[in-house]
C-alpha cells in the first residue's frame, strides 16, 4: 500500500470532486479523515498486509505467456490477479475498505457489483470480519453471473436485485447510493471501482496500486528493464488504475486502457466513453467523461462483459486521457469472446471476459512494442455459461473445437 501521498486528492485535473446530497458530506469527510489516519497507522498496514499475504495469496505471479508471445511475435507477461483468493483483483480493495469501516465503528456494509467479483470480494471480507453485507446488483447481471450470486449468498451476504433502467451496474450503483443516504450512520459503502465522489477514487487507487508496484518490480527482475506497454481493461477502471499507478512516472512506458466496444462504436451500444471522447458530466458523485445524449442525459452502456457495462469511468482515467499520459481503445463483444477461447486453448488459463478485451487487443493490434505486461484482472469461471452459449450462437455447435488462431494446433 502506498504511504507517500500526504493528502487525499479530490481532483484529477478538472475531473473528480464531490457531487452528492448534503447528507453525505459528513460521511465523506469522516471517511477521508479515517483513511488519512489508517494509511499512516502501522497497525492498520500490518493487519492489511498480513491478510493480503496469508489470506489473499499475494504477491501474485508475473507469468511469461510463451504461446501468446509466439502468436503475437513479442514477449507478453500476464499479471495474475486471477490467482487471488475470490478470483480477482477486487479483494485488494474490499479487504482494505472493510478494515477501514471497522476502524470507523461501522457495522453494516453495502456494495454494488456488475460482474459479481466485487460483490464476492465484499461478502468475503465481511464474513471474515463479522460485518453485515448487502450487495446491490442489476437483474440482468444476476442472470449473467449466477455462480457469483450463489457465492455471495453462501458467504452470508444479501443480494438485493435492482430492476430499474438497464438493470446493470449503473443502476446498482445508484441504488447503493440511495441506501447510503438513508443509513449513513452505521453503514459504510464499499465502492468497487475508482469512481464515485472524493475520496473514493483515491482510496481505491491506493489500495489497488500494489498490482502495478508488484508488476514493475517483477518485470525488472525478470527482464532487466521496464515494459514498452502496460495494458488493462477499463470499466470503472480499478484494475487499470492500480496497474497504471506503478508505471505512471515511467514516461517511456505506454499505458493503454481497453474499453468495451460492445456491438460497435458506431452502433452506440458500447461502454467506451474514453475511446470516443465522452463529454464531461457528473455520474455517481464525480465529474468524469461519460456517455450522454445531446440533452446531457446519461445513455445506457452495453457490453457482453458485465464488468465493463458502465457508461463512465473513474475521474483519474479521464485526466490520464486528457493529459495524454494514457491511451484508450475499445474491443467489441465478438472479439472478446474469441479471445476468451484463444487464451484458454493457448495457455490453459480461462480469463474473465473483462481482461479478454485487453487480451484481444494485445494479440491482434500491430505495434512496435517488444515487451508487454497485461493485467489479467480475474478468472472466467463466472462467465463460462454465457461465453459458451454466445460462441455457439456466433459460430455453431463446434465453436469450442475450432483452432482459428495461429499456432493453437501446434
Amino acid at each position: 500500500m502506498s504511504t507517500h501521498v500526504a493528502s487525499v486528492e479530490h481532483r484529477f485535473g478538472p475531473f473528480g470532486g464531490q457531487y452528492v446530497p448534503e447528507t453525505l458530506m459528513p460521511a465523506l469527510a469522516e471517511l477521508e479523515q479515517a483513511w488519512i489516519e489508517a494509511r499512516l497507522d502501522p497497525g492498520y498496514r500490518e493487519q492489511l498486509d498480513g491478510l493480503l499475504r496469508d489470506y489473499v495469496g499475494r504477491s501474485t505471479p508475473l507469468y511469461l505467456a510463451e504461446r501468446l508471445s509466439e502468436v503475437a511475435g513479442r514477449t507478453i507477461y500476464l499479471k495474475r490477479e486471477d490467482l487471488n483468493h475470490t478470483g480477482a483483483h477486487k479483494i485488494n480493495n474490499a479487504l482494505g475498505q472493510a478494515l477501514l469501516a471497522r476502524r470507523m465503528g461501522k457495522t453494516r456494509i453495502i456494495a454494488e457489483t456488475g460482474a459479481g467479483q466485487h460483490g464476492v470480494a465484499s461478502a468475503t471480507a465481511c464474513a471474515l470480519l463479522g460485518l453485515e453485507c448487502i450487495v446491490y446488483m442489476g437483474e440482468e447481471d444476476i442472470r449473467r453471473q449466477k455462480p457469483n450470486v450463489e457465492r455471495m449468498e453462501l458467504l452470508g451476504a444479501r443480494v438485493a436485485p435492482v430492476t430499474a433502467g438497464a438493470r446493470t451496474l449503473k443502476e446498482a450503483v445508484s441504488e447503493a447510493i440511495r441506501d447510503w443516504v438513508t443509513n449513513v450512520g452505521d453503514t459504510h459503502y464499499i465502492i468497487g471501482s475508482a469512481v464515485g465522489p472524493a475520496p473514493y477514487p483515491s482510496i481505491v487507487r491506493d489500495l489497488q496500486r500494489l498490482i502495478g508496484d508488484e508488476a514493475r518490480a517483477q518485470v525488472l527482475e525478470r527482464e532487466g528493464r521496464l515494459p514498452d506497454r502496460v495494458i488493462a481493461c477499463v470499466g470503472g477502471g480499478s484494475n487499470a488504475i492500480g496497474m497504471f499507478a506503478g508505471f505512471q512516472h515511467d514516461e517511456d512506458v505506454a499505458l493503454i486502457g481497453v474499453e468495451a466496444a460492445g456491438e460497435g462504436l458506431e452502433s452506440g451500444r458500447h461502454g467506451a466513453p474514453l475511446t470516443v471522447g465522452g463529454r464531461p458530466g457528473v455520474l455517481h458523485g464525480s465529474l468524469s467523461l461519460i456517455m450522454q445524449d445531446e440533452e446531457g442525459q446519461v445513455t445506457e452502456a452495453h457490453s457482453v462483459s458485465a464488468g465493463l457495462d458502465y457508461p463512465g469511468s473513474g475521474p483519474e482515467h479521464a485526466w490520464l486521457r486528457e493529459s495524454g499520459r494514457a491511451t484508450y481503445v475499445a474491443v467489441g463483444d465478438h472479439d472478446a469472446l474469441r479471445a476468451f477461447r484463444t487464451v484458454a486453448q493457448l495457455e490453459g488459463i480461462i480469463p474473465a471476459l473483462e481482461p479478454s478485451h485487453a487480451l484481444h487487443y494485445v494479440l491482434t493490434e500491430p505495434t512496435d512494442s517488444t515487451l508487454d505486461v497485461v493485467c489479467l484482472s480475474g478468472r472466467g469461471d463466472k462467465d463460462l455459461a454465457e461465453v459458451i452459449a454466445q460462441l455457439r450462437e456466433l459460430e455453431g455447435p463446434d465453436a469450442l473445437h475450432r483452432r482459428d488462431h495461429p499456432g493453437a494446433g501446434a
